[in-house]
């Protein structure tokens, strides 16, 4: 067995492998003999088969099927004793004048090489951090929005604005038949609110489609209309009234601060607003961190300028799926696939140039903590030790769970570097101010 590696360029090589007799000729031997012991061929004994008979009945099958083991066994020590460092799989080389009835074989294999390239974070620049904080005016509308979930239904005879009207939407010639509650900040414009003023259960209040909401896909959702009418859609339905509901808020009492978040925890309103501006600056803490973590991940990629072995991994997309693909759609895929490819090597060379290991205790301490938050949720406050750690054990003894909490632990540690090495801005916001940074609206 010998096997060489020709240096095309950085990126791509050839190696080449060659077989000898002395190789594989033993596995052939004793799988010949195995095929013997086994046959069945009319006119012999089992296990009296003469050699040349089977030989020439199964010898090519089976020269060429040990051959391929030793191949691709020698390939694989190959390349991990040689440490190479590829992208795709090895390809064969086609060979037209490939001849097997020699004793000795050579194979040559394109591969593809990850590039060489150097990361440096401290010239990541231009990236914002935002710190959202929690207004008094969103402040305000948590706690009347925890004041209307807590508090009690009441029927009504006439509406007003701010009710909740229960009722059918009805157009016979279109087949709409829908009922629904909803609340007449849903529509478009005041007008068509407006039309609601005064009405009672048993009225009809009728509306025309044609910009009924701000979104025609809404259509949809309260009418039940299907998807090929809605753009556009301009005809007349009759909302049927059926119930006039408001809801009388819950009083900001003990018994509401309890029901919340525990016996004791909270005891006045001023400390609810401190909690609902706590609760809420945690949970926007998370969305500016992952705006963050991408956009310096985003700089990270536009500043790292590295070549791929472009051809070779066209070539190599051909082939890795169920039908092979024609130049065109590799090609086509290829592009599709350059950015995440680019960026799993950038996060890779991060991940090693930064010792960002995962230890089995990272992940328990991580899994342990989301539990708790969730369990927390549900009402259960101080779950016991014992507890968490039965759930943590079923939750880890799941490989899909454990790929996906890998994946959110490694991001947290990239996270933390990058807060550490790259210079950002800081700005403080609040929510709205950071959606319309994010969305630009």
């Amino acid at each position: 067995m010998n096997i060489t590696k020709e240096q095309i360029d950085d990126l791509n090589a050839v190696i080449t492998v060659s077989v000898n007799k002395e190789d594989y000729q033993q596995q052939v031997d004793k799988a010949l003999a195995s095929y013997r012991k086994n046959a069945n061929i009319p006119g012999f004994r089992k296990g009296a088969v003469p050699m040349s008979l089977i030989q020439k009945q199964y010898g090519k099958a089976v020269l060429l099927d040990e051959v391929n083991k030793v191949l691709q066994s020698s390939l694989n020590n190959y390349l991990t004793q040689e440490k190479l460092d590829l992208l795709g799989n090895p390809l064969p080389k086609n060979n037209e004048d490939f001849n097997w009835d020699t004793d000795e074989y050579s194979f040559e294999f394109e591969i593809g090489l990850a590039p060489q390239f150097d990361l440096n974070l401290d010239n990541v620049t231009g990236i914002t951090k935002y710190n959202i904080t929690a207004d008094e005016a969103m402040i305000d509308e948590q706690l009347e929005r925890i004041q209307k979930q807590y508090g009690k239904l009441v029927s009504k005879n006439e509406f007003e604005a701010g009710d909740d009207i229960t009722g059918t939407f009805v157009n016979e010639e279109k087949g709409i038949n829908n009922k629904v509650t909803i609340s007449t900040d849903i529509f478009k414009d005041k007008e068509t609110a407006d039309k609601f003023a005064g009405k009672k259960p048993g009225d009809t209040v009728t509306l025309n489609t044609k910009g009924l909401f701000e979104d025609d896909h809404k259509l949809m959702e309260y009418l039940k209309a299907e998807h090929d009418d809605v753009h556009g859609l301009d005809i007349d339905v009759d909302f049927v009234i059926d119930e006039v509901n408001t809801t009388e808020k819950a009083e900001l009492n003990q018994e509401l601060f309890d029901k919340l978040f525990g016996e004791g925890k909270v005891t006045s309103t001023e400390e609810l607003k401190a909690k609902i501006k706590e609760d809420a600056e945690q949970q926007f803490a998370v969305q500016a961190d992952q705006k963050f973590l991408n956009d310096a991940t985003e700089a990270l990629i536009k500043n790292t300028e590295f070549t791929l072995p472009a051809e070779f991994l066209k070539k190599w997309i051909q082939t890795v799926g169920e039908n092979p693909l024609t130049p065109e759609q590799a090609e086509e895929e290829y592009t599709k696939s350059e950015g995440g490819l680019r960026y799993q090597l950038i996060e890779g060379k991060v991940i090693t140039d930064n010792n960002l290991q995962i230890k089995f205790e990272d992940l328990k301490s991580y899994t342990s903590e989301l539990i708790k938050k969730q369990m927390a949720q549900f009402g259960q406050m101080d779950p016991t030790d014992a507890d968490v750690e039965n759930i943590v054990a079923r939750v880890l003894s799941n490989q899909d769970e454990v790929k996906r909490i890998s994946e959110q632990v490694m991001s947290e540690k990239m996270l933390n570097l990058f807060k550490e090495k790259v210079k950002y801005d800081t700005k403080n916001v609040t929510y709205q101010e950071f959606i319309k940074d994010m969305y630009g609206e």
